[in-house]
Order: C-alpha cells, then sequence, then structure tokens
C-alpha cells in the first residue's frame, strides 16, 4: 500500500490563471495533475480543497480506478464541469505517482508506443483573409502539419478565435465578460471564401481546420460543411450546440466534411450517440474536463469500435500538466486523430517545467519517469490569482448568443 499523507491546491496566474492538484504519498513520491476550468478556477478550488482532498488523505495511491468510482459515484451529482475537473486532476496526479514508482514514462504504463509521434495543429488567426494567409505561412514555416485557420467577418467588431496575439491565444480576456457580436449570414458567407484563397496559396499537402464554436443550426452547419467540402478540411469543428446529440444527423446527411465535436463534455455519456451512430469522426474531450486519464480512456476505447479517432482538446488554458499528460495518452492509444498544441508563454513554461518536445510536426512525450511535468512552487507564488471571465456573445439584434 502506497498511503496519501498530504494533497494541496496551487493557484497561479504566470499569465493566465491554471490551478493545480498536488499530491504527496507517504514515501516521499508526489504527482501532479491539472484542475484549472477557465473563468470558473476557484469553484474547482473549492471542490477540491472543501470535499476531495479530506477524502483522500490515507487513501492507497496505486488504487486509481477505486479512486475514480469513489469520486465519481459516491458523490452521487455525478458529471459537471467543476466534478469532473477536479477528479481529473486526482487522477492525473495518481497516473503520474504510480509511473514514478514504476521508474517508467506514463506511456509505458498505458501499453507502450502506438505511434512515432503525436502530430498536432497550431491556432492560425487574422483580422481579415490576407492576415490569416500570412499566420498560416509562418506555422508551415514553424514545421506544423495541420492548421486551425480562423480569421474576422467583415461588419463585426470581434470573432471567436481572432487575437492581437498570434501566438498565445487567450480567449479569457477581462476583469468581467467582454461582449462579441454575431452574425451567422455574414460568416457563412464569408468562410469558404478562407479556405478558397488558403487552398490556392498552400495546395493540399497542410491539414486545414476550422471552429465554428457552437455557433449554427444543424441545417447552417449542413450548408457550410458542403460549401467547404472542395477544400478538404481535415475537421469542422463544433458545428452545433451539442447538448442535442441528435443535431449531428441532419449535418451527417448533407455533408461529407469530417466533423469534431466534445471539448465541452465531460462524460462518456455526452458523446455516447455521437459515437455509436458514427455522426462525427473525431471526438475531442480532454483530459483536464473528462476526469482524467482513466475516463478519457474509456471514451477512446468506445469510440475505436467506431471508427470514431480521437483530437483532444489542448487550449492555453490546459496546463502544461495536462498536456504532459495528453501526449502520454495520445502515444499510446491506437486510434489517435490529431492534438490540439496551443503554446505556452515561457513564464508559463518557467513555472510548468516539462519534458515533452515539438519537432517537425510532431510532440514527443519524454523519457521522464510520470508523465513529465512539475511545477516551480516557489515561482509559482509570485503570480496570484487575476480574476478573467471568457466574453460572452450576441446577435446584432442584442439577442444573447453562444460564446
Amino acid at each position: 500500500m502506497l498511503k496519501i499523507k498530504e494533497a494541496k491546491v496551487i493557484v497561479t496566474c504566470p499569465g493566465r490563471n491554471f490551478v493545480t492538484l498536488k499530491i504527496l504519498t507517504e514515501d516521499g513520491v508526489y504527482g501532479i495533475g491539472d484542475a484549472t476550468l477557465n473563468g470558473r478556477e476557484l469553484a474547482v478550488v473549492s471542490y477540491l480543497s472543501e470535499h476531495v482532498i479530506p477524502c483522500l488523505i490515507g487513501r492507497d495511491a496505486h488504487q486509481i480506478e477505486d479512486t475514480w468510482q469513489y469520486f465519481y459515484r459516491g458523490a452521487y451529482w455525478r458529471k459537471g464541469p467543476v466534478t469532473m475537473s477536479a477528479i481529473a486532476a486526482v487522477d492525473m496526479a495518481l497516473w503520474d505517482i504510480k509511473a514514478k514508482v514504476a521508474n517508467l514514462p506514463l506511456y509505458q504504463l498505458l501499453g507502450g508506443k502506438s505511434r512515432n509521434g503525436v502530430m498536432v495543429y497550431g491556432h492560425a488567426n487574422g483580422r481579415d483573409i490576407s492576415e490569416t494567409q500570412e499566420q498560416v505561412a509562418k506555422y508551415i514555416d514553424m514545421g506544423y502539419l495541420a492548421i486551425r485557420a480562423q480569421t474576422g467577418i467583415p461588419g463585426l467588431d470581434s470573432t471567436y478565435g481572432v487575437s492581437n496575439d498570434k501566438m498565445f491565444y487567450e480567449p479569457a480576456d477581462a476583469d468581467l465578460p467582454s461582449e462579441n457580436t454575431w452574425s451567422t449570414e455574414k460568416y457563412l458567407d464569408h468562410i469558404p471564401q478562407l479556405f478558397e484563397r488558403l487552398r490556392i496559396s498552400f495546395g493540399f499537402d497542410v491539414h486545414l481546420l476550422h471552429d465554428v464554436h457552437h455557433r449554427l443550426t444543424p441545417i447552417e452547419a449542413a450548408r457550410l460543411g458542403k460549401a467547404l467540402e472542395e477544400f478538404r478540411l481535415f475537421w469542422l469543428e463544433d458545428t452545433v450546440p451539442a447538448e442535442n446529440q441528435e443535431s449531428f444527423r441532419l449535418i451527417r446527411q448533407h455533408t461529407v466534411t469530417p466533423l469534431a465535436v466534445g471539448e465541452i463534455f465531460n462524460t462518456i455519456w455526452d458523446a455516447k450517440d455521437l459515437i455509436q451512430e458514427q455522426l462525427i469522426d473525431y471526438i475531442r474531450t480532454t483530459v483536464m474536463h473528462a476526469g482524467g486519464l482513466t475516463h478519457l480512456r474509456r471514451i477512446a476505447d468506445f469510440a475505436a469500435l467506431y471508427n470514431v479517432r480521437t483530437g483532444c482538446h489542448g487550449p492555453t488554458d490546459a496546463s502544461p500538466v495536462s498536456f504532459g499528460t495528453l501526449v502520454h495518452f495520445d502515444t499510446a492509444i491506437p486510434n489517435f486523430g490529431i492534438q490540439e498544441y496551443m503554446r505556452h508563454t515561457p513564464e508559463i513554461d518557467e513555472v510548468f517545467p516539462h519534458n515533452y518536445t515539438f519537432s517537425e510536426g510532431y510532440l514527443q512525450p519524454g523519457e521522464t519517469p510520470g508523465h513529465g511535468v512539475d511545477i516551480n512552487e516557489t515561482l509559482a507564488e509570485k503570480f496570484p490569482y487575476q480574476r478573467s471571465y471568457l466574453p460572452i456573445n450576441r446577435l446584432q439584434d442584442g439577442t444573447m448568443f453562444n460564446w
């Protein structure tokens, strides 16, 4: 038995807020997990401090599955982003400990390598099509094989995915929520022009992706997917609000553009019908919001039965702890598709030293025992929490809409 002696929550803001759980065992081995929930970080801090940590002390750190079930089934009030982010942090930390005790990199405990590298995609964005084109060229020069392209929409002051900082995009940008304005009509008319320009400029050797961010109705999404078919996107992401999984049946009837969804999903139940009916091509659930590695593996295994691949969410609000865990996960599973890779600033990388590396379009997990990511607590203390909200979105007539 490897008893848990102590657990603590570390909140730090080296440019953006991160919530990290550190679990220490009686023999001195520790593991860390990511519990960041963008714009609602302190809700998870409270959940961990008041409800999870007291139950961790004295438990066997090796009993990962039992501990997962203890906090999921034992809570009675299941699911939800706060609960599942807290469970995810515990789970990541325990897998980190187990791999360190075994003196193996985490991917070895997951069955070893299924591939030699993890293909990733970066984010190119611009205020207009020409600027987005320039940014795509920069990502190609950096060695990326896959690039998500977003552009400003004429007639709209701001658009999701477009920022002044082209490398370290952070949507949580204000002490109180900022407001964006949206027009589906303007968007649907403009986006095909973006991908026509990109294919003319760069050909079909580079994979291109696009994120709608849950803003269309099913028939609007079908229209967009059909309009983009000739440009052969790697995927079209989050076309509609995904609470209604049946929406994707209509989209699927009208377009062969590959579909991806799931970054805001918390459990396998959020994606069950989508996967089982093969209504999507990529499932985007991620380690920090879907209950950690233990539950993410279940989702991936279920998806594999239906030829659905993974494309895990990897934004800047996933700390390097999540990225380290994801790269090991991506390395091991057979139905990996692609990994989102939004780079962190040098300040963040200093707070979270890590061993995963990027080269020629791929991430490598490294051979350090565990998930290969640590936290410099002394440095973390120099960056106190700063309240920051995600934006909200309204239609041009003022109606609240999906951000």
